[in-house]
């Protein structure tokens, strides 16, 4: 399945509670993630909280947008990306 980097911007930042509230909200997106074959690995963040980065596996990018809507997410830019390893054998 081919792996996308996904850019979101959150002009208010995001807001997302460190709490039992917080782990319902990301089980929900990751709930709803799953419709449509998405599969979320993990999130960057910037300081600010209003831009974000994360990395999921996905059928096509348009699944990933359908998901993200679903979800009231934001979605800038899709990248598909592999996978670079520093520590592989040549």
């Amino acid at each position: 399945m081919p792996r996308y980097l996904v850019e979101q911007t959150f002009p208010h930042g995001l807001r997302l509670t460190l709490d039992d509230e917080g782990a319902r909200l990301c089980l929900h997106v990751v709930s709803n993630n799953a419709l449509d074959g998405v599969t979320w690995i993990h999130s960057y963040v910037t300081p600010d909280r209003r831009r974000a980065f994360y990395l999921c596996d996905a059928p096509t990018p348009e699944a990933i947008r359908r998901a993200a809507q679903r979800n009231r997410l934001p979605v800038d830019r899709i990248t598909e990306v592999r996978i670079l390893d520093p520590y592989f054998l040549v």
